[in-house]
């Protein structure tokens, strides 16, 4: 981020956005919550290490603001949702910039289903090595809930990335994201 001054302006929107996605959407289901995170629009339109330290940034401000007891967790929180991204990105997510891919429908789609079945690979890990017993149909349950979410986020990813597109030669959107790499489809 010292490289690139304007990555710490797209971590801290990543932070901001994400504990205001969190926070807006959130529901008890079996042994965890369910979260709109907008993990792929934050990906997408602010990049893969803003995002990174912004989804730990982003925890660490819900702790402190808005739940201290989620502190304790910090660090599992941050890893259940920063491996799942690091896995999309070098798996899927930068062909959309480096190799100019065209980004639609399908893809967004395969990205947030990849992302989510990630979170729900590290859920299920964590809560397997966790004193507590968890039955698996609690996780399976918790699992399957991010269904409706996989199914929604698509959308919203889809269309703030047409939004900002738009605007993409306007000054603040070249300092604040980094859509102009991105081809979309119609």
């Amino acid at each position: 981020m010292l490289i690139r001054p304007a990555d710490i302006v797209r971590c801290l929107l990543a932070a901001i956005f994400f504990s205001l996605f969190m926070q807006g959407f959130h529901m008890n289901v079996g042994p965890s919550e369910l979260h709109f995170v907008g993990a792929m629009a934050i990906y997408l339109t602010l990049g893969f290490v803003p995002t990174l330290f912004g989804f730990a940034v982003g925890l660490l401000l819900q702790g402190l603001l808005f739940e201290p007891a989620d502190l304790v967790h910090l660090a599992v929180n941050s890893l259940s949702l920063i491996v799942p991204l690091i896995a999309v990105h070098y798996s899927l997510g930068r062909r959309f910039r480096e190799e100019g891919v065209k980004l639609g429908w399908p893809q967004i789609l395969l990205l947030d289903a990849a992302y989510y079945g990630g979170v729900a690979l590290m859920v299920g890990f964590w809560l397997s090595v966790s004193e507590v017993a968890t039955p698996f149909s609690a996780w399976a349950a918790w699992a399957s809930s991010y269904l409706v979410v996989v199914a929604f986020e698509p959308l919203f990813t889809y269309g703030t990335v047409r939004l900002l597109k738009r605007y993409q030669d306007r000054r603040w959107v070249d300092v604040c994201f980094v859509v102009k790499p991105l081809q979309v489809a119609s």
